[in-house]
């Protein structure tokens, strides 16, 4: 499994029409774009994961995240195992702890020791009869000690909501060899009020949650930052522009050391398809 390139992360081909989705995905495929990453924060993933590949004959597949508290490791192999089997080795698992507001909603106390939890998963990952090969599987990996875990025991990390700063520290932490593909959003507009217009209610959300505000607080962002949803912040998460703006930034992560690049694009309508802006993109990256 080769994963290097420029990939797409898109709710909506994990929670839109089945069938849009596919047709959205064979367009993705043909546009030349290495993988589909999609999220998981409830509901069949893996029924996505396969209407996806039924869909491609060349993206990786990837779950950006799964979430592990949803999940048991031996339901997950096994669906590996029989789409590996399937379609080749295009699916690659995805693994994230997710956050303690959304998993503590139908049961407060129940996030927990999120290091221990998914060295747990790893292992029933590893027991199940099928296991999922460690270079099957990536985590979604923001601080030192998850970055570390995701050298160890898996091909990498793919870390959500970061900047190129976070990238560089990242190659840092899991070293030469380790997969790296960050997700970058993007928006397409002609000013900075067009693009905090899309941007900010969708940022506002992701900054609730504790895992991205502490991590973008190591990177030198304050509380009025966060709270603001200050211009600083918004450019160094959001690139938005035209298309030479978005390609600058996915190189400024490859310079920061990424492998791989799965880029996130917001229009106004955010559960449809940007399916324009997807042929943007991939025309300037000279993928068609």
């Amino acid at each position: 499994m080769n994963l290097d390139g420029v990939g797409i992360w898109s709710s909506p081909l994990r929670y839109g029409d089945a069938g849009e989705a596919a047709e959205a995905a064979a367009e993705l495929d043909e546009l030349g774009f290495t993988a589909l990453w999609i999220p998981d924060v409830g509901g069949p993933v893996l029924d996505s994961v396969r209407n996806l590949l039924g869909a491609t004959t060349q993206a990786i597949v990837a779950t950006g995240i799964l979430n592990m508290w949803m999940h048991e490791p031996a339901d997950v192999a096994a669906a590996h195992a029989e789409f590996t089997g399937e379609y080749g080795p295009r699916f690659l698992l995805g693994l994230g702890i997710s956050h303690a507001p959304l998993i503590d909603q139908k049961g407060p106390g129940t996030y927990k020791k999120p290091l221990a939890t998914t060295r747990a998963f790893l292992d029933g990952l590893d027991a199940a009869p099928t296991p999922v090969p460690a270079d099957s599987r990536v985590l979604a990996a923001l601080g030192p000690k998850m970055l570390q875990l995701a050298a160890d025991r898996t091909r990498g990390a793919h870390p959500y909501l970061v900047t190129p700063d976070h990238t560089a520290t990242a190659r840092e932490t899991l070293g030469a060899g380790p997969l790296l593909a960050p997700e970058q959003t993007a928006i397409f507009a002609s000013d900075r009020e067009e693009a905090r217009a899309i941007g900010v209610k969708w940022l506002t959300g992701y900054l609730a949650m504790p895992n991205y505000a502490n991590n973008l607080r190591r990177l030198g962002f304050t509380d009025d930052d966060l709270s603001s949803v200050s211009d600083r912040l918004f450019d160094a998460l959001i690139a938005w522009g035209d298309e030479q703006a978005i390609l600058s930034r996915i190189d400024e992560h490859r310079s920061a050391g990424a492998d791989h690049v799965c880029v996130q694009v917001l229009q106004a309508d955010f559960k449809g398809f940007p399916r324009e802006q997807w042929r943007r993109l991939a025309a300037a990256l000279g993928q068609n």
